[in-house]
């Protein structure tokens, strides 16, 4: 079993009105060093081997359900295999 971390981020040319609203607010708090604050959403998800390679589930699973291309895009990294 492999264990995956699916990270969804909104691309750079999309404004990210959540992280915009945290930047604010980490500057009300003094901290003006932070430029910005960029939010996203990850799945850990737990992929049993079959006949496809983890990355191609990954692939699919990000393409199809996960992740709105015209916003949105997608890396993943794996934590554990057993």
């Amino acid at each position: 079993m492999t264990t995956v971390r699916i990270y969804v981020t909104y691309k750079q040319s999309v404004f990210d009105p959540q992280g915009e609203a945290i930047t604010n607010s980490i500057h009300s708090l003094g901290h003006d060093e932070v430029k910005g604050v960029k939010v996203g959403k990850f799945f850990d998800v737990t992929i049993e081997e079959g006949d496809k390679p983890v990355a191609e589930t990954v692939k699919e699973i990000s393409e199809e359900l996960l992740v709105n291309f015209n916003m949105e895009t997608y890396s993943y990294k794996i934590l554990e295999e057993k």
